[in-house]
């Protein structure tokens, strides 16, 4: 027998070379975390910069033929270049073209933010124009109701009867979906129409205000969003931005926004988990309601202060391309929303320098999320881009799997 004597010593085991190595993998310098970040950016970031560059190119031949088919008119091959500066100009070239820009993207990142949140849980609303509106109409009916008290309490109390007014718009589909399987797709698209019909009847009745020629509101007096930035930067530029960052927190470091990516991606490994994807999508329908309320608030508490019978807004559909050109990502959806709010507010510009209609603004807007949608699959059949579109295929999903799907949520 080999066995080694009682009184030899037992030698200490020392550290292990393989566990140590193993230990330093695991350590990553803040370099090298900064460093997979921006790759991941990267790669996110370049199906909407391919479908923006595409776009751009589009308006410039609408432009080129819009002159050609002009009586008389003649090909400028600047004219396009000259439309793009001003309405680069009109939206970053001064101060108030900032504040501008940062105005209408306010509203364009709240529903944009809900919007994105529901593509995360798989479902598609088509409903931030009907949650933006009664948002709206709440608060300016809280407004006018406590124009004359102190702006401290005025303010909240608006703010909140609009949040709670989207959120509750957004319950009707996220129920309606999670108890009788009724797509999300045809109830909000429907339930926009009853929001335009309610605004309608409720400003041109009990919100009237006595006397004036057309239905319209009283103004919400000291329940207006305070100033802060030039002639119309109002605060709700700021509760846009936190809102953001708390998405943020909520989708990458909550439970609740793991269980939204969990359901989002596959409803029935979540409820095998434990989960409960039907009060996910109905919780999650409720606060991309209360986002889009949000939007509308803060439209009508700090720009125009009253509301017409005939209140409309594009909002809430240009925040379908705001998520998904952010690609259902809070940062990304923060920036697609100055890039459309940057639109917005040039447009004026480049009409009057360039003479290239407004609603060119709303060409390019268009033809970016059709590339977008298209992109991806011109990159799976497209051999020499197989590797971009295979890590774009890896990367987030932006748009919501469910479409087709009308079953019941247990």
């Amino acid at each position: 027998m080999n066995a080694q004597p009682p009184d030899t010593p037992i030698p200490e085991r020392g550290p292990d070379p393989g566990a140590a190595d193993d230990r330093r993998g695991q350590r990553t310098s803040f370099g090298d975390r900064v460093l997979e970040f921006a790759r991941s950016a990267a790669r996110a970031a370049v199906l909407p910069v391919i479908a923006f560059g595409l776009a751009l190119v589009v308006g410039a031949i609408v432009i080129w033929v819009s002159e050609l088919i002009v009586p008389g008119g003649e090909l400028d091959l600047f004219m396009a270049a000259d439309a793009y500066s001003a309405l680069f100009q009109g939206a970053v070239g001064s101060d108030r073209g900032i504040i501008n820009t940062l105005t209408f993207a306010a509203p364009l990142l709240l529903a944009g933010l809900g919007v994105g949140l529901a593509f995360r849980a798989g479902l598609f609303n088509i409903g931030a124009t009907g949650q933006f509106l009664m948002g709206a109409l709440a608060s300016v009916a809280v407004g006018t109701a406590v124009q004359d008290l102190p702006a401290p309490v005025a303010i909240p109390l608006a703010l909140l009867a609009g949040i709670a007014a989207g959120a509750a718009w957004g319950f009707i589909p996220g129920i309606l979906k999670a108890t009788s399987g009724a797509h999300e797709v045809v109830t909000t698209i429907m339930l926009n129409f009853v929001a335009i019909s309610v605004v309608a009847a409720v400003v041109s009745g009990p919100l009237d205000q006595p006397g004036s020629p057309s239905p319209i509101t009283d103004d919400v007096g000291n329940a207006a969003l305070p100033i802060i930035l030039g002639r119309n930067g109002h605060t709700g530029i700021v509760l846009a931005l936190l809102a953001a960052v708390g998405m943020h927190w909520l989708l990458y470091r909550l439970t609740l926004g793991f269980e939204i990516r969990a359901v989002g991606a596959n409803p029935d490994a979540a409820r095998m988990a434990g989960m409960r994807p039907a009060f996910i999508i109905v919780l999650t329908m409720c606060i991309a309601g209360a986002l889009a309320g949000a939007a509308g608030s803060i439209v009508l508490l700090g720009v125009t202060q009253s509301m017409t019978a005939s209140f409309g807004t594009s909002v809430g559909f240009d925040s379908i391309a705001v998520a998904l050109l952010g690609r259902s990502n809070p940062l990304g959806i923060v920036l697609a929303a100055l890039l459309f709010g940057g639109m917005r507010a040039g447009a004026p510009l480049m009409q009057i320098s360039a003479g290239i209609p407004a609603e060119l603004v709303d060409v390019l807007q268009a033809v970016i999320l059709l590339f977008l949608v298209a992109t991806p699959y011109l990159f799976r059949h497209w051999s020499r881009l197989r590797d971009i579109g295979g890590s774009v295929a890896a990367g987030e999903t932006t748009i919501t799997r469910s479409y087709g799907g009308g079953t019941k949520v247990a």
